[in-house]
């Protein structure tokens, strides 16, 4: 297994939900679409079907696609990301450089399969959305601590699951599609529990690529990227995942 590879399978697989849930959103908030106005169960689950597909098509790199699951697993202490990749320097910013050029992929990808929508009269912040997450009450620390928990919850019960599968590396690919589809569950879930206050980015990557994505491509009356609030969804999921991934050294014992 080499670090070519595993760039390319979490670029891929962090294309594929990108793609999938930004379409979600997508489908229920721009306007002239078939989904319009279908509200955020519909893209609770979206997400959670979006997960779904790039774990299966991410399995090669053990489909972490989100930079806070990587540093999960880093502080989990595991030794290997996958059989025969170390956990080293390298294969850290491998994967997490990925996680971010698949982002803005999908990002992109989702744009062109709604252009007409997106050049359709709509709110900048409702276009904005698409593509990143804000909070319903702006309160930058209280935000982080949502984003934290959240994160934590994800990447915690993940590699609880790998005791299940891979008890040597701990990954959620241990478990397979089964695997796949009870992380797909568990963002659903968190969407639905604890999702309300900030739109649940738990990835920096999802949030940072395709905020990024927004802000480079030509959609019609689009507003700034609110880069004041980009931190957020950044720093609150690495704090919940190298919090998950100590915790799970302790509470989640080999």
């Amino acid at each position: 297994m080499s670090l070519a590879t595993i760039f390319l399978s979490e670029t891929v697989g962090t294309a594929m939900l990108i793609l999938l849930g930004a379409g979600s959103v997508a489908n229920t908030a721009l306007p002239r679409t078939k989904g319009n106005g279908t509200g955020f169960l519909f893209v609770n689950w979206g997400w959670g079907l979006a997960v779904f597909s790039g774990v299966l098509v991410s399995y090669k790199s053990g489909a972490h696609l989100n930079p806070a699951v990587t540093l999960g697993i880093v502080f989990s202490g595991t030794k290997e990301f996958v059989p025969g990749v170390a956990v080293s320097a390298a294969s850290i910013a491998t994967y997490i450089a990925a996680q971010f050029v698949g982002a803005f992929i999908g990002a992109v990808a989702c744009w062109l399969a709604y252009k007409k929508q997106f050049d359709a009269d709509a709110p900048g912040a409702v276009k904005l959305g698409v593509f990143s997450t804000a909070p319903e009450v702006r309160s930058p620390l209280w935000n982080l601590v949502t984003e934290a928990i959240g994160t934590f919850v994800l990447v915690f019960v993940v590699l609880g699951a790998g005791h299940w599968g891979d008890s040597a590396t701990h990954t959620p690919g241990g478990l397979g599609w089964l695997g796949a589809l009870g992380v797909a569950l568990l963002v659903v879930a968190i969407g639905i529990s604890l999702g309300g206050p900030t739109g649940y980015a738990i990835n920096p990557a999802r949030d940072l690529g395709p905020r990024i994505a927004f802000a480079v491509l030509p959609i019609p009356g689009k507003t700034g990227a609110d880069w004041g609030y980009s931190w957020v969804p950044v720093v609150g999921p690495l704090i919940g995942g190298v919090v998950a991934g100590l915790a799970s050294g302790v509470l989640l014992p080999a």
